[in-house]
């Protein structure tokens, strides 16, 4: 069964009065855990969302960027944001639920975050309101504002990507613990680990994209560290 079908099938309870709260009592164990975590992005991503209440196909694409999406599932996925959408009455409430789900595990939290930024990235128009939406949800699942510059500098397209910020370390750090630091963060964000702690395994092109920008800010550091 498709994580698709599975998100499909448990909203389904929504149509009988349910809640989505009531709804993710249930999903706290994988694979369910899993499905908690996309429905967590397409409900928070459709209260970003500037739409007018159609799904577009810009939009499907958005999730493209996170989710891998058959094309006999897009009008699953069009369904599923349209209700998640109907059902969510306020961001910061649904934030909080979300924190409640996820207690204690603020790396999925972080995935959780990088998933939203890349749908208000996707369409290359990071508007104002967006990043104060982002800001706040971080607030509400307890994400240290250096830990969420630092995401946020990897999507952004204004952010300048520091290297440091990318590996949340102070420039001054010998460069014997960034190298350390990299390490850990490498093996962290390896796709596995992230498949074990509750993403989606059609989530993991995010992983891609942070080992790259991890990556990335390690060879800078140590290109700019290297002796004359």
């Amino acid at each position: 069964m498709s994580l698709w079908t599975r998100i499909k099938d448990a909203l389904e309870a929504l149509k009988q009065g349910e809640s989505l709260a009531s709804v993710f009592e249930h999903l706290t164990t994988p694979p369910e855990r899993s499905v908690g975590f996309a429905i967590a992005v397409i409900a928070l991503g459709a209260k970003m969302a500037k739409a007018d209440g159609v799904v577009t196909r810009n939009e499907v694409q958005a999730f493209r960027e996170i989710f891998y999406i058959a094309p006999e599932e897009e009008a699953n996925a069009a369904r599923i944001y349209n209700l998640a959408r109907q059902d969510v009455a306020g961001y910061q409430a649904y934030a909080r639920q979300v924190a409640r789900m996820f207690s204690g595990r603020r790396d999925v939290l972080c995935d959780l975050l990088e998933g939203l930024f890349s749908i208000a990235t996707a369409d290359h128009h990071y508007h104002g309101n967006e990043d104060a939406f982002l800001a706040d949800v971080a607030r509400v699942f307890g994400i240290p504002d250096a830990e969420f510059q630092a995401i946020r500098c990897r999507f952004v397209p204004d952010a300048e990507p520091d290297a440091y910020t990318v590996l949340g370390v102070a420039p001054g750090t010998p460069l014997e613990e960034i190298r350390n630091r990299w390490r850990v963060l490498v093996r962290e964000n390896h796709p596995d680990r992230m498949m074990a702690r509750g993403v989606p395994e059609e989530a993991i092109k995010m992983a891609t994209k942070r080992l790259t920008a991890i990556n990335d800010a390690w060879s800078r550091i140590n290109e700019m560290r290297e002796p004359v």
